[in-house]
Order: C-alpha cells, then sequence, then structure tokens
C-alpha cells in the first residue's frame, strides 16, 4: 500500500468537501448570525488547507490496489467526520461530542448528544442534516463522480465498499452509475421537501431538513421530539406527515439501483427482486403486529399508523420517532428490536447487514443441514436464477457473524462501563452499530447519548465507523499482508 498515494486521494477529497460548509455558512448570514457564519467560513479555510496539505503527496495514477481503495475510503469517512465536527466546537459542545455528533451525522446513524435543542439554530441543523445527507449514498460514491479529473478511477474506491453481495453490483460504467444514482437521490430529496412542506404542515426550511435526514435514512431533527414533537405542535397534518414520511422512509431502505430501473421505465424491477419482497414484507407485517400488540388485539388507524412508521423508521435504519417507543410494552419492544437486526436492502441509503445477506445466509445453512443427509450432493446456494460464488458466500456470512459478535461485545463493554441496564447498553450497540440512531433507555427516542461515558462513546463512534463501512473493509487494513506490503511511494525500478 502507498502511504502518499492514500494521504494525496484523501487530501483532494477533502478539498471538494470543504465547499459542503457554504449553505450554512449563507444560511447563518441571512438569519444574521454573523458569528456563526464566520465559525462555519473557518470550518471551511481549515478543511481545504488541509486537504490542499494532504493532496500534495498526491501522484497521479489510474489504478489503486485494493488495500490502498480500502484505506482512502476509511480515512476519508474518520478525516470527514473529524473536519465535519469543527463547527459544533465552536458552539461550545466538547470535542469527544462533537465528533461522535459528527460522526453520527455521516454514518446516518442519527444518534445525537444533544440536549438542548432551542439552544442552536437554523445554519447548526442545516449541517446536520446536511452531513446525513451527503452519508446517505455514500461520501466516496460522490466523489467517484469526481475522481477520474483526478487521474484515478472509482471504480476500485467504490468496490472497497461494496461487500459482495449479489445485488450490490452498481454499473459496468460505475462513474455514470454514480451520477444516475446521485440524480434520482437528489429528485427523490427535493420531492419529499416539496410534500413535507405543500401537505405535511411544515415550513420550507424544515422541509429540506427532513428531506435530507430522511433519504439519507439519517433521522435528524432540528425537533428535540423528533417527528412527535410537530404532532404535537400541528395535529391536524400528523397523519398526512407521517404517511408521506412512511413512504419515503421505505424508499430509503430500497436499492437506489432497483428504483432506478423502476422510475425509467422498468416497473417490474421491485416486484422482482426477492430481497426488495422481503423488506416489503418485513415494514407490513411489522407494522400490523406492532399495531395488534399496541391495541392488545385489534387496532385502529392511528395504531396502524404508530406501526407502520417505527417499523420503517428502524428497518430502514432512519431512526424517526413519531411516538415514545421507550413507554410501550415488552412486547412491542421485541418486535422492533428484531426490525432493527434485520436492516434494508443491499445499495441503499440504510444501515445493518441488510435483507439479502439474512437470505443468502439462511439458504447457506439450509444447505448445509441438507449436506448432513446427503454428503455427496452437489447444493449450489442460488440468487435470482444464478449460483452465488463461494467467495461471495464466505464474504456475506463472515459480514453476519462480524456483525453479530461486534454487536454483543460492544453492547457488553458499554453495559459494564457504564454500570448501566442491559436493555440500555446492548441496544445502543445495536442502534450505533446498524447505524439506527435511537435506542432504549434514556438513550431512547425522547433521549440522548449524553449521559454514556467518554470510553463508551468512542466506542460507539467506532460503532457507527465500522457499521457504516460494514466492518470488513476496516478490519481487512489489520491484516500483517497490509502492514507488510506499507510502503511511503511505488518502489523506485531498477
Amino acid at each position: 500500500m502507498r502511504v502518499v498515494l492514500v494521504l494525496g486521494v484523501v487530501g483532494n477529497l477533502l478539498r471538494i468537501f470543504a465547499v459542503a460548509f457554504v449553505p450554512p455558512v449563507l444560511l447563518a448570514m441571512v438569519d444574521g448570525e454573523m458569528d456563526v457564519a464566520g465559525w462555519f467560513a473557518i470550518a471551511l479555510v481549515t478543511t481545504f488547507l488541509a486537504g490542499t496539505y494532504l493532496a500534495r503527496w498526491f501522484e497521479r495514477t489510474k489504478f489503486l490496489h485494493r488495500s490502498e481503495a480500502m484505506a482512502v475510503v476509511a480515512g476519508s469517512w474518520l478525516l470527514v467526520a473529524a473536519f465535519g465536527a469543527i463547527p459544533y466546537l465552536f458552539h461550545g459542545i466538547t470535542p469527544i461530542n462533537a465528533f461522535f455528533e459528527s460522526m453520527s451525522g455521516f454514518t446516518t446513524t442519527g444518534a445525537t448528544i444533544l440536549t438542548d435543542f432551542d439552544r442552536y439554530g437554523r445554519a447548526f441543523y442545516l449541517w446536520r442534516a446536511m452531513t446525513q445527507w451527503f452519508g446517505g449514498l455514500g461520501v466516496i460514491a460522490l466523489f467517484i463522480v469526481v475522481l477520474p479529473r483526478l487521474g484515478i478511477a472509482g471504480r476500485q474506491l467504490f468496490f472497497a465498499e461494496a461487500s459482495g453481495a449479489a445485488s450490490e453490483g452498481i454499473s459496468p460504467q460505475v462513474r455514470s452509475g454514480a451520477r444516475k444514482l446521485w440524480i434520482l437521490y437528489v429528485g427523490l430529496t427535493a420531492l419529499l421537501a416539496v410534500l413535507l412542506t405543500a401537505f405535511g404542515g411544515m415550513n420550507v426550511y424544515e422541509g429540506i431538513v427532513h428531506g435530507l435526514t430522511t433519504m439519507s435514512a439519517g433521522g435528524f431533527s432540528p425537533n428535540g421530539e423528533s417527528i412527535l414533537g410537530y404532532q404535537n405542535s400541528m395535529p391536524e397534518t400528523a397523519a398526512v406527515r407521517e404517511w408521506i414520511l412512511v413512504v419515503f422512509m421505505v424508499l430509503s431502505g430500497t436499492s437506489f439501483t432497483l428504483q432506478y430501473k423502476a422510475f425509467t421505465g422498468q416497473p417490474g424491477a421491485l416486484l422482482r427482486d426477492g430481497e426488495f419482497i422481503a423488506y416489503l414484507a418485513l415494514c407490513v407485517l411489522g407494522a400490523v403486529a406492532v399495531a395488534l400488540v399496541l391495541g392488545g388485539g385489534t387496532f385502529d388507524m392511528d395504531q396502524l399508523r404508530s406501526g407502520a412508521f417505527q417499523t420503517t423508521s428502524l428497518a430502514s435504519s432512519t431512526g424517526y420517532a413519531s411516538a415514545d417507543y421507550e413507554q410501550w410494552n415488552q412486547s412491542a419492544k421485541i418486535l422492533l428490536v428484531v426490525i432493527m437486526l434485520v436492516g434494508g436492502c443491499a445499495g441503499s441509503a440504510c444501515g445493518g447487514p441488510k435483507v439479502i445477506r439474512y437470505l443468502l445466509t439462511g439458504r447457506f445453512l439450509r444447505r448445509e443441514m441438507t449436506r448432513t443427509l446427503h454428503p455427496r450432493a452437489v447444493l449450489p446456494v442460488r440468487y435470482k436464477g444464478s449460483v452465488i460464488s463461494v467467495p461471495v458466500m464466505r464474504s456475506v456470512v463472515t459480514l453476519v457473524a462480524l456483525y453479530m459478535l461486534h454487536y454483543l461485545v460492544v453492547g457488553t463493554a458499554v453495559t459494564l462501563i457504564d454500570s448501566t441496564t442491559m436493555e440500555e447498553g446492548m441496544s445502543a450497540s445495536l442502534a450505533c452499530l446498524g447505524n439506527i440512531g435511537p435506542a432504549f433507555g434514556a438513550a431512547g427516542p425522547m433521549g440522548n447519548f449524553d449521559h454514556f461515558s467518554i470510553a463508551s462513546k468512542i466506542l460507539l463512534s467506532v460503532s457507527m465507523w465500522l457499521g457504516r463501512l460494514e466492518i470488513v473493509t476496516v478490519l481487512a487494513l489489520s491484516h500483517r499482508d497490509v502492514w507488510h506490503n506499507l510502503r511511503w511511494r511505488e518502489a523506485p525500478r531498477r
């Protein structure tokens, strides 16, 4: 792995990312908050200068080794989160809390340490929403569109984030594919913002912020009570607003590749995809099951709406709350935990292991059980009529196993470090690793993560980072082969 090349690519990405600070600067100026505008301007300049310094090591190349691509992906997420935390520091938030909030944004987790939402202005919440929007389809996916201008093929960077499941390929021409997905992503975000403003009772600013944080499956809201806060202040539009969000949360957890096909002349693409059907079934059955539990065996439309909203919110890892489900009974909570464990579709903005991996793992386990009875049988694992190769199947099972192991280890560690309840510690681990956001207990939908210790916040921040990059990308960099081949630059030719 060539360190110079990795630093140079990350530096160029940081310079491009610096432009993201412009909208909050302008909004702060419009609101007359010149000090806040100055803070965001300082963040912009600092990020640009740091990127320029790192970019001086850049060397034009047409190929990235896989380890280099992984290092660029992992390093970019860390540095973007670190520089994205600068405005939070100026707002009086401690460094650990600022990094936690920033990492939660860029990984679209939605876990927050904020306790007083009235303390901050519109520019602050716009920036929070923007961090999630950029993270929604992947910070690296955004830069794939511009990487060829730097003389680097973006294909290796994309596959450094992908994890090998059969439905995750975007396009043979990755740059073209990334551009198409961003057009769809921007279009759906704008449409949702318009619908929330026109029919959901929100003003233009609130519509934009919730558009950014819904399509990114992020869940940051400028209201301290999430969507429940708008229900309390605007009850007459609550039903329309929440059903609109339900539809778009389902979309945020659906493969953007499939959506692009569906919106460009292949409407049957969604219904022919086994993963989407399983994901949609999870949302529908989960909504009805939660409604039945809340209604004691029957339910009305309000209970169905609550069940549908929380099910789609957690299945898509968006993390909005239209009710304080911390007050629900244990049966409802258990259903929500099961939904949190599954996640949405591969190729979407959501976190978690993804439905496709559970489908493939289930077929793999069924094959292995059959093999105990028929050891000589040839039983390939198939998906969409194609045989899943052994390397892909191995990567899928490995990721699911690592996900569960990390969830248990970090959950146990947080529980022991903070002497909190098992429910709160384990759910916080699951919420951060799955990039979901709210957990249970004091970290529930109406709570926050501020009460956790510094050690736990660091662990949970790392969990968000690992979860967004799907664990394997980061862990592979610790392999001895990577370190054995580590060098400053390309070895000179003899």
